[in-house]
């Protein structure tokens, strides 16, 4: 999957309201970000490299996998695959769009 396509995947899922209330982005590294607006009416989705309530280092192959279900986003973290920065309790109402 490209960003482009994860980006798509995630706006489907954010819809327009995901109940974060709060900014979330996920990081990428060189590959990109992908940031969702959870405090604008409606919800918005982009690459733009905003800063935000809650930041999610990990790898768009660990992101992938987490979008398929194949990874649990408690266990990518206990596993060292994802870093959080920020507001945790975000990263916790991150499991509903998942």
């Amino acid at each position: 999957m490209s960003l482009e396509t994860v980006t798509e995947t995630i706006k489907g899922r954010v819809g327009d309201d995901a109940g974060l209330g709060a900014t979330l982005k996920f990081d990428m590294g060189d590959v990109g970000v992908v940031f969702i607006d959870g405090k604008s009416t409606p919800n918005s989705v982009s690459n733009d490299n905003n800063d935000a309530d809650c930041t999610i280092g990990l790898s768009l192959e660990d992101l992938e996998a987490m979008m398929a279900g194949d990874l649990a986003p408690t266990t990518a973290f206990m596993a060292g695959k994802l870093k959080v920065d920020g507001d945790m309790g975000v990263a916790m109402k991150l499991q509903s769009i998942m």
